[in-house]
């Protein structure tokens, strides 16, 4: 009896070595560098599963571990491809062959039993191995898309236009979204740098082509616009004739802007707001909001509010900063339900880098909000550099109007 139970532990033992050889993560891990693919340690779940459950099969076998051997095939189909789900079924079979063996019981109704539904559940993994390579072949296509679009909707800023530093911030309200309703431009003209961010009102795709009737129609007449009324007015007229060519819930669809121009060689900058939160200027270390002397109406509310659109010229000198940003910004909420207070936050970075402060702002907005946020924002930042000299007559009435 005692040279029995020696010699089944021995045969055990042997079955344990063998599954070693056949089992090893090294192998895998190097397998994975040739291929030029990063080795993630939860790829080894599967093979974990298997040795864990061969050894407690061999050791108590009246528990029968040996029927989680059907298991790992679902796991590898999660993370493996479809020959990597074959290969780990293929290892569960062996273990089931190795543990039947040591136990005596090879050809038995249990044991066949047992690698008959190992079979199956590797053939039906291999299956779903291949139903979520498709779909991630499918995600990757529309993200390709996606940033495509991005390119094209919010193209890359460029950092210097005359005296004027740019300097953007955007994020999607999803994690894995790329675009959204906000929108910002930049661009240089005649009458100088000119300057817009936007929301557009909802989500989707349909704010997304809102957005893009919008800027379309900046980048088109920017610079042939005499003043921002006028440029604004033509972007009503963009978004209504949209809206009468879309669907009924175009109509309600509308987008807040704000329009700015900075002038070469003037220490002004002149603003026109339609219903869009007030721009912050960071001016020697104080942060002021820019609010409208009177309202204009959003884009695309003209014909209910009217379509009188208000110019406020600001002070706009040399290291003055002017901070633009979407309501993603202003109404980001902590866990008590209390808004950013984006005005106090911004004055302790007011004296640094327009990318610094930006970076400040994104770091800040993570660390305040209470879980996930649910609105896209973005954030422009114009920094005037450098203001050619004026002459004398001209400062002094420039110092008398301050």
């Amino acid at each position: 009896m005692g040279l029995q139970v020696r010699g089944g532990i021995a045969t055990r033992g042997t079955a344990v070595r063998s599954l070693g050889q056949v089992i090893a993560p090294k192998r895998l891990s190097r397998r994975m560098r040739d291929e030029g693919r990063p080795f993630e340690p939860a790829l080894l779940i599967p093979l974990l599963v298997i040795v864990l459950a061969s050894v407690a099969a061999l050791f108590t076998p009246h528990l029968q571990f040996y029927r989680l051997l059907g298991a790992t095939p679902a796991l590898a189909a999660a993370m493996f491809s479809v020959a990597g789900t074959l290969g780990i079924g293929l290892l569960a079979l062996i273990a089931g062959f190795a543990i039947s063996a040591a136990d005596h019981n090879l050809g038995q109704t249990p044991g066949n039993f047992t690698l008959l539904a190992v079979a199956a559940s590797t053939l039906t993994a291999a299956y779903a191995s291949r139903v979520r390579q498709n779909r991630e072949h499918t995600l990757a296509e529309v993200r390709s898309v996606a940033e495509t679009a991005q390119r094209v909707l919010l193209r890359p800023l460029p950092q210097h236009l005359e005296d004027i530093d740019v300097e953007v911030l955007y994020q999607a309200a999803a994690a894995q979204a790329r675009i959204g309703g906000d929108f910002y431009e930049a661009m240089q003209t005649p009458q100088g740098v000119r300057l817009i961010i936007g929301d557009v009102r909802g989500k989707g795709l349909s704010a997304v082509e809102a957005a893009s009737v919008i800027l379309s129609t900046f980048r088109v007449l920017v610079v042939s616009a005499p003043d921002l009324p006028s440029l604004a007015g033509h972007m009503e007229t963009a978004m209504g004739q949209y809206s009468r060519n879309m669907p009924d819930d175009a109509l309600e669809r509308f987008a807040t802007i704000v329009l700015v121009e900075i002038p070469a060689g003037e220490p002004i900058a002149r603003v026109l707001n339609c219903g869009h939160p007030a721009p912050l200027l960071l001016h020697g270390g104080e942060v002021r909001e820019v609010e409208p002397s009177a309202p204009s109406p959003p884009i695309n509310m003209a014909a209910l509010l009217g379509d009188h659109y208000q110019v406020d010229t600001i002070p706009f000198t040399a290291g003055d900063r002017l901070l633009l940003y979407t309501d993603g910004v202003s109404e980001t909420r902590d866990r008590t339900g209390t808004f950013y207070p984006l005005a106090q936050r911004v004055h302790r970075w007011a004296l640094g880098q327009p990318r610094q402060l930006l970076d400040h702002l994104q770091q800040d907005l993570c660390a305040y909000v209470h879980g996930t946020r649910d609105d896209d924002l973005a954030a422009l930042v114009a920094h005037r550099v450098t203001l050619p000299d004026v002459e004398p007559t001209e400062r002094l009435m420039h110092q008398h109007s301050l």
